[in-house]
């Protein structure tokens, strides 16, 4: 097979679809891989590290689109990187294809490519195995941003996420108690805030409960939901409903009851987000005001360290890609449960986007 690993264009997203380790691999499997010229800078992989590794370094991404079987991104491809792309290609990577435009899916049916999204990567037991250490990253990140986001200097209320002495903790809401919760509530109790947790899973409550003393369980409903957003110095909002767009459950009315300056982060803005005030926005320009509110919602948050996440998701990923590339698509997707389960487009079939025609405004 021939993997192409291309540069990644999207603005300030600095991971890479394989690390040089990976490519290594697949070359004492006899497989060949052509990598595009500072693909892994912002991971901090050098070309050399690549060339060592027994990759073929080339200079147009065209080439690399071109060339390969099965290309392994991070980000889903560019209206651009849609016409370079060759029929039949397999892509690889973090696709958000529900979030998608139409017409990008339209685009991939008819080249015929095989899509296959490792954040819907499915277990037996439902674990997402690939999205997990990502959701994980994310979860940390978000208290160390919000910590940031909350001072003045960041347009925030000035407040310091643990208090001080006489002066009371930040109240932090998290909307969610799955991994980017729990991750989320880590890091927050670790900084002193006081936290409230909402789920509408009662077990995920317990499992709270159980790990984190002196953090508030509540169950999520609209009453609840209300309640807490209307004290909450930040919202956490961090809703994944597996192969759909999440619904709109912090409402506008909720959002007009927030103090002002207080501060959303919709976790779940890579899958069309879940608060009804937010929209896409990037590390570059990170947060804009809604009702008086800052929110922040960049799709791609773990870009931002990119080392860490590309070696976090590849460890989970690359059996798969491996797979992949020694069985070929169609018995690699045949064989195995946890393959099928993140293809969402096969040979240019749609097969779990059931919900696409609810794709935000703002996607690409």
């Amino acid at each position: 097979m021939i993997i192409g690993v291309p540069k990644e264009r999207r603005t300030f997203e600095f991971r890479v679809g394989l690390t040089p380790a990976a490519v290594q691999m697949l070359t004492k499997h006899g497989h060949m891989c052509y990598v595009e010229h500072n693909a892994g800078e912002g991971a901090g992989f050098s070309d050399h590290e690549y060339e060592l590794a027994g990759a073929r370094v080339v200079y147009t991404a065209h080439e690399v689109f071109g060339r390969a079987d099965i290309l392994c991104k991070v980000a889903r491809p560019t209206y651009e990187e849609l016409e370079w792309l060759r029929t039949g290609t397999t892509i690889m990577g973090l696709l958000h294809l529900f979030s998608s435009r139409q017409d990008k899916v339209t685009k991939l049916q008819e080249k015929e490519v095989t899509a296959i999204s490792f954040e819907t990567i499915t277990l037996p037991d439902g674990t997402l195995p690939v999205r997990n250490p990502l959701s994980q990253i994310g979860g940390r990140l978000v208290a160390q941003i919000s910590a940031h986001l909350l001072q003045n200097d960041s347009n925030g209320k000035g407040i310091l996420l643990g208090g001080n002495a006489g002066v009371p903790p930040a109240e932090v809401v998290i909307v969610g108690a799955g991994v980017v919760g729990t991750y989320a509530t880590r890091a927050f109790v670790g900084m002193g805030a006081h936290v409230t947790v909402l789920d509408a899973n009662y077990e995920a409550l317990q499992r709270i409960y159980d790990a984190f003393p002196g953090v508030v369980t509540m169950i999520s409903t609209e009453h609840n939901l209300a309640r807490t957003a209307a004290y909450a110095d930040v919202l956490v909002a961090c809703i994944l409903i597996p192969n759909e767009r999440p619904p709109h459950i912090i409402t506008r009315q909720m959002v007009r009851s927030m103090r002002p300056r207080s501060l959303i982060m919709d976790v779940s803005i890579d899958e069309g987000g879940c608060v009804e005030t937010s929209r896409p926005t990037t590390h570059e320009h990170p947060t804009f005001i809604e009702e008086g509110i800052v929110h922040y919602c960049v799709p791609n948050i773990p870009s931002i360290v990119a080392r860490t996440s590309t070696y976090a998701f590849l460890n989970a990923a690359f059996p798969y890609v491996l797979e992949i590339a020694n069985k070929g698509v169609e018995d690699g997707v045949k064989d195995n449960p946890a393959i099928e389960s993140g293809t969402v487009i096969y040979k240019g079939e749609v097969r779990r986007l059931e919900r696409l025609n609810v794709s935000i405004e703002e996607g690409d």
